[in-house]
Protein backbone atom coordinates (compact mmCIF):
# COMPACT_ATOMS: atom_id res chain seq x y z
CA UNK A 1 0.00 0.00 0.00
CA UNK A 2 1.27 3.74 -0.78
CA UNK A 3 1.85 6.35 1.37
CA UNK A 4 1.26 8.66 -1.33
CA UNK A 5 -1.67 11.17 -0.78
CA UNK A 6 -4.86 10.32 -2.64
CA UNK A 7 -5.30 12.14 -6.28
CA UNK A 8 -8.83 11.65 -6.94
CA UNK A 9 -11.92 13.44 -7.39
CA UNK A 10 -12.69 12.42 -3.70
CA UNK A 11 -9.93 14.31 -2.23
CA UNK A 12 -11.27 18.23 -3.71
CA UNK A 13 -13.73 18.84 -0.88
CA UNK A 14 -17.31 19.64 -0.42
CA UNK A 15 -18.68 19.69 -4.00
CA UNK A 16 -22.33 21.70 -3.06
CA UNK A 17 -21.29 25.16 -2.01
CA UNK A 18 -23.25 28.38 -3.36
CA UNK A 19 -20.25 29.51 -5.83
CA UNK A 20 -19.93 25.87 -7.53
CA UNK A 21 -23.67 25.90 -7.74
CA UNK A 22 -23.61 29.56 -10.03
CA UNK A 23 -20.40 27.87 -11.78
CA UNK A 24 -22.87 24.79 -12.93
CA UNK A 25 -25.52 27.78 -13.78
CA UNK A 26 -23.48 29.07 -16.12
CA UNK A 27 -23.01 25.71 -18.13
CA UNK A 28 -26.68 25.53 -17.73
CA UNK A 29 -27.39 28.88 -19.40
CA UNK A 30 -24.86 28.36 -22.06
CA UNK A 31 -27.05 25.88 -23.61
CA UNK A 32 -29.57 28.02 -24.83
CA UNK A 33 -27.27 31.26 -25.67
CA UNK A 34 -25.67 28.20 -28.15
CA UNK A 35 -28.70 27.51 -29.38
CA UNK A 36 -30.41 30.87 -29.72
CA UNK A 37 -26.86 31.81 -31.47
CA UNK A 38 -27.21 28.95 -34.41
CA UNK A 39 -30.72 29.43 -34.81
CA UNK A 40 -30.21 33.55 -34.86
CA UNK A 41 -32.38 33.75 -32.33
CA UNK A 42 -33.55 37.27 -30.71
CA UNK A 43 -30.36 39.26 -30.18
CA UNK A 44 -32.03 40.59 -26.72
CA UNK A 45 -32.79 36.98 -25.23
CA UNK A 46 -28.85 36.17 -26.25
CA UNK A 47 -27.71 39.07 -24.67
CA UNK A 48 -29.84 38.84 -21.23
CA UNK A 49 -28.56 34.97 -20.86
CA UNK A 50 -24.95 35.98 -21.35
CA UNK A 51 -25.32 39.23 -18.54
CA UNK A 52 -27.14 36.45 -16.01
CA UNK A 53 -23.73 33.92 -17.24
CA UNK A 54 -21.27 36.80 -17.04
CA UNK A 55 -22.99 37.55 -13.31
CA UNK A 56 -22.33 33.76 -12.07
CA UNK A 57 -19.28 34.23 -13.01
CA UNK A 58 -18.60 37.68 -11.20
CA UNK A 59 -20.10 36.07 -7.95
CA UNK A 60 -18.90 32.82 -7.64
CA UNK A 61 -15.64 33.51 -6.54
CA UNK A 62 -16.92 36.51 -4.28
CA UNK A 63 -19.36 34.27 -2.80
CA UNK A 64 -16.39 31.25 -2.44
CA UNK A 65 -14.52 33.95 -0.27
CA UNK A 66 -17.46 35.47 1.26
CA UNK A 67 -18.69 32.35 2.35
CA UNK A 68 -15.08 31.12 3.17
CA UNK A 69 -15.97 28.12 1.14
CA UNK A 70 -13.57 28.25 -1.91
CA UNK A 71 -12.57 24.95 -2.50
CA UNK A 72 -10.78 22.79 -5.09
CA UNK A 73 -14.10 22.02 -6.73
CA UNK A 74 -14.53 25.86 -7.54
CA UNK A 75 -11.10 25.53 -8.73
CA UNK A 76 -11.57 23.26 -10.97
CA UNK A 77 -15.27 24.26 -12.25
CA UNK A 78 -15.06 27.67 -12.22
CA UNK A 79 -11.99 27.86 -15.52
CA UNK A 80 -13.64 24.68 -17.11
CA UNK A 81 -16.92 26.74 -16.94
CA UNK A 82 -15.30 29.55 -18.48
CA UNK A 83 -13.72 27.58 -21.22
CA UNK A 84 -16.62 25.23 -21.95
CA UNK A 85 -19.09 28.61 -22.31
CA UNK A 86 -16.69 30.57 -24.64
CA UNK A 87 -15.89 27.53 -26.66
CA UNK A 88 -19.54 26.65 -27.04
CA UNK A 89 -20.28 30.50 -27.88
CA UNK A 90 -17.31 30.90 -30.06
CA UNK A 91 -18.11 27.35 -32.26
CA UNK A 92 -21.79 28.53 -32.52
CA UNK A 93 -20.67 31.85 -33.94
CA UNK A 94 -18.12 30.30 -36.25
CA UNK A 95 -20.66 27.45 -37.10
CA UNK A 96 -23.10 30.40 -37.75
CA UNK A 97 -20.19 32.46 -40.26
CA UNK A 98 -19.43 35.10 -37.97
CA UNK A 99 -16.17 34.17 -36.76
CA UNK A 100 -13.13 31.97 -38.58
CA UNK A 101 -12.47 28.84 -38.45
CA UNK A 102 -8.68 29.45 -37.24
CA UNK A 103 -10.09 31.70 -34.23
CA UNK A 104 -11.68 28.70 -32.98
CA UNK A 105 -9.02 25.73 -33.43
CA UNK A 106 -6.51 28.72 -31.57
CA UNK A 107 -8.91 29.14 -29.08
CA UNK A 108 -9.65 24.97 -28.56
CA UNK A 109 -6.14 23.65 -29.07
CA UNK A 110 -4.88 26.46 -26.08
CA UNK A 111 -7.67 25.62 -23.74
CA UNK A 112 -6.84 21.87 -24.45
CA UNK A 113 -3.29 22.16 -23.96
CA UNK A 114 -3.96 24.27 -20.57
CA UNK A 115 -6.32 21.63 -19.36
CA UNK A 116 -4.04 18.83 -20.22
CA UNK A 117 -1.15 20.45 -18.47
CA UNK A 118 -3.52 20.65 -15.15
CA UNK A 119 -4.50 17.63 -15.05
CA UNK A 120 -0.52 16.54 -15.32
CA UNK A 121 0.29 18.80 -12.29
CA UNK A 122 -2.89 17.55 -10.51
CA UNK A 123 -1.57 13.92 -11.14
CA UNK A 124 2.41 14.97 -10.18
CA UNK A 125 1.57 17.11 -7.46
CA UNK A 126 -1.87 16.81 -5.70
CA UNK A 127 -2.62 20.21 -6.70
CA UNK A 128 -4.87 22.14 -8.40
CA UNK A 129 -3.34 25.75 -9.81
CA UNK A 130 -5.55 28.50 -10.01
CA UNK A 131 -5.94 29.91 -13.17
CA UNK A 132 -4.01 33.08 -14.26
CA UNK A 133 -4.21 36.46 -14.33
CA UNK A 134 -3.27 36.68 -18.23
CA UNK A 135 -5.96 33.68 -18.48
CA UNK A 136 -8.83 36.33 -17.25
CA UNK A 137 -7.77 38.64 -19.74
CA UNK A 138 -7.34 36.64 -22.74
CA UNK A 139 -10.78 35.14 -21.87
CA UNK A 140 -12.82 38.61 -21.39
CA UNK A 141 -10.77 39.41 -25.06
CA UNK A 142 -12.57 36.42 -26.36
CA UNK A 143 -16.09 37.47 -24.69
CA UNK A 144 -15.29 40.77 -26.59
CA UNK A 145 -14.54 39.87 -29.41
CA UNK A 146 -17.82 37.21 -29.68
CA UNK A 147 -19.86 40.40 -28.87
CA UNK A 148 -18.78 41.86 -31.75
CA UNK A 149 -19.30 39.17 -33.97
CA UNK A 150 -22.85 39.14 -32.47
CA UNK A 151 -23.31 42.86 -33.00
CA UNK A 152 -22.48 42.10 -36.31
CA UNK A 153 -19.11 44.73 -36.26
CA UNK A 154 -17.91 46.70 -39.02
CA UNK A 155 -15.23 44.17 -40.31
CA UNK A 156 -12.36 46.50 -39.42
CA UNK A 157 -13.34 46.22 -35.68
CA UNK A 158 -13.96 42.46 -35.69
CA UNK A 159 -10.64 42.22 -37.34
CA UNK A 160 -9.07 44.50 -34.30
CA UNK A 161 -10.91 41.94 -31.62
CA UNK A 162 -9.79 38.53 -33.97
CA UNK A 163 -6.08 39.96 -33.78
CA UNK A 164 -6.25 41.72 -30.50
CA UNK A 165 -7.74 38.26 -28.74
CA UNK A 166 -5.58 35.95 -30.55
CA UNK A 167 -2.40 37.98 -29.51
CA UNK A 168 -3.88 37.22 -25.66
CA UNK A 169 -4.57 34.01 -26.07
CA UNK A 170 -0.98 33.18 -26.89
CA UNK A 171 1.04 35.65 -24.60
CA UNK A 172 -1.88 33.71 -21.69
CA UNK A 173 -1.02 30.65 -23.23
CA UNK A 174 3.35 31.16 -22.92
CA UNK A 175 2.41 32.24 -19.13
CA UNK A 176 0.77 28.73 -18.22
CA UNK A 177 3.79 27.24 -20.27
CA UNK A 178 6.15 29.06 -18.25
CA UNK A 179 4.07 28.47 -15.20
CA UNK A 180 3.61 24.83 -15.89
CA UNK A 181 7.72 23.55 -16.72
CA UNK A 182 8.49 25.77 -12.88
CA UNK A 183 6.07 23.88 -11.05
CA UNK A 184 7.34 20.85 -12.85
CA UNK A 185 10.45 21.28 -11.98
CA UNK A 186 10.01 22.17 -8.47
CA UNK A 187 8.13 19.29 -7.74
Amino acid sequence: MSDSPSHGWSDLGRFWTPANILSMFRLVLIIPVTWLILVEGPLFWIMIIIVLAIATDYFDGRIARWSDSVSEWGKVLDPMADKISGGLVVAALTIQGSLPWWFLTVMAIRDLVILTGGAILRARTGKIVMSMWSGKVAVTAVAITALAALLRADPPVLEFCLWASTALLVWSYLRYMVRFFSILRAS
